[in-house]
């Protein structure tokens, strides 16, 4: 049959639309096959869409719809889905690897080498041993997990407080969806994390920047933004800030919390840092809040591995039951597999054993970054130099375009992040975030800022401004 089924096929392509074929008789005749061969054979091509049969009358080619000349026509849908554009390119550009022999002095996740692959197979080998490990999981995540996370935060946190989501951004934005209606106002931070300004948008809300110094987001400038807007919500890192690196001192955490209280807000505290200090550093605002008033954030894919996509989300009271609803009509739960080789990783001492060394090299990495940048681009000015985390954030000189620079340093094979997409509004001067994860070695590390010093010297005398040594 399917011989035959190609013999047709060929002479429907020679025939023309409308032409009819031997009959079956005939083709019994001509290739000494049965009839039930000969009507498999044409309706197979009947399926094709190569040949239409007519009762008592034959079978015929069929008429193909004619092909546009040019591509494919895609404008209705503009029309179609209207103004709800979800814009990602902020985000899109942090998770792009590099080319190859290209630096990158951007992203968010370890380098390969910083990852404990090993060690996490391991945990992964012995997660799928266990004998449930296929099965539903509890809808609000492993009850091992949940407690683990609720210690993790402190304070007075149990494991029913905690829902397990699939990484830190999908807990930002069921927080968001949550927590404010479309249309209305959240407080962020100024500069601000891309991907938490990108689910904000995606939400429908509008983005209002409160200003930051060194110490973090100013509490007196907070209140006056929440009396301004009326914003029920205020998203924040109160350690290790990206891209700043600022910190929220103890006094400072404690009037945030009181300032959202006064206004019946919620804070959504991202803690992605926590394991990245090198210093001691105040506890989280949720171990520090009685009311409600926190949902904190805590996810593993930035210490781990990107693909490790869980996080704990910490919520009480009907705060909590709305950002549960919205997850479980959104994914349902996070796979039983995954929760179980996370579980399995934290409670081995690959844990304690992987934070220490990343500390170490982390700590390297900074210093190393910071004093490359120091010699090297003497025109750019570190925001401060923090005390852990993944960045630094440079100020440029206010004559320097910052496009033009993130493109020349592409240009010598160097990968930086523009300043802008950092912001909610109109940017105060060119700025840009270096990252010393993403490198594989110090000396990488250092050539990438190399490079970098080379692009900024380049767009420096392309703009008759004095030249800086290099």
């Amino acid at each position: 049959m399917v011989r035959l089924a190609a013999i047709l096929r060929e002479e429907t392509e020679r025939l023309r639309p409308g032409d009819r074929l031997p009959s079956s008789r005939e083709i019994i005749r001509l290739h000494g096959v049965s009839p039930v061969t000969v009507s498999r054979a044409l309706g197979r091509l009947a399926a094709e869409g190569r040949v239409v049969t007519r009762p008592g009358s034959g079978t015929y080619v069929a008429h193909r719809p004619a092909r546009a000349d040019g591509p494919a026509d895609f404008s209705w849908q503009t029309v179609a889905l209207g103004d709800r554009v979800v814009d990602d390119t902020g985000v899109s550009g942090l998770l792009t690897p590099p080319p190859d022999g290209v630096v990158p002095l951007t992203g968010g996740y370890l380098n390969p080498a910083l990852r404990p692959s090993k060690a996490l197979n391991a945990a992964a080998t012995r997660a799928l041993r266990r004998p449930d490990v296929w099965a539903l999981p509890p809808l609000t995540g492993l009850t091992e997990l949940r407690g683990w996370f609720a210690r993790e935060a402190g304070g007075d946190i149990t494991p029913s407080d905690v829902l397990v989501v699939s990484g830190g951004q999908s807990a930002l934005t069921h927080a968001l969806r949550a927590l404010a209606a479309p249309g209305t106002p959240v407080l962020v931070e100024t500069p601000a994390y891309p991907g938490a300004l990108a689910a904000a948008r995606a939400a429908g809300l509008r983005a209002t920047a409160v200003p930051m110094d060194r110490d973090g987001v100013r509490p007196e400038l907070l209140a006056e933004a929440f009396a301004v807007t009326g914003a029920r919500v205020f998203l924040c890192q109160p350690t290790l800030h990206n891209p700043t690196g600022a910190t929220l001192t103890r006094e400072r955490r404690e009037q945030v919390l009181a300032v959202a209280r006064a206004a019946g807000a919620f804070v959504i505290e991202d803690d992605y840092a926590r394991y990245f200090t090198s210093a001691p550093v105040p506890p989280p605002l949720v171990a520090l809040d009685a009311h409600g008033t926190v949902v904190h954030v805590n996810s593993l894919s930035k210490v781990l591995a990107p693909s490790m996509r869980v996080a704990g989300v910490i919520a009480r009271g009907p705060a909590a039951h709305r950002i549960r609803a919205s997850r479980l009509v959104d994914s349902f739960f996070v796979a039983r597999p995954l929760q179980e080789t996370a579980l399995e990783f934290v409670s081995s001492g690959a844990w304690p054993r992987h934070l220490s060394a990343l500390g170490t090299e982390l700590t390297a990495r900074r210093n190393a970054l910071a004093a490359a940048v120091t010699a090297r681009v003497p025109a750019a000015d570190i925001h401060l130099v923090p005390r852990g985390g993944l960045h630094l954030w440079v100020r440029l000189p206010q004559d320097l375009d910052e496009e033009t620079v993130v493109e020349e340093a592409r240009r010598q094979g160097v990968l930086v992040s523009p300043g802008r997409i950092y912001y909610p509004a109109e940017p105060p001067g060119p700025r840009i975030r270096l990252t010393h994860v993403a490198a594989a070695h110090l000396p990488e590390l250092a050539e990438g800022v190399r490079r970098l010093a080379l692009a900024v010297e380049r767009v420096n005398s392309t703009a008759g401004a004095p030249s800086n040594p290099v």
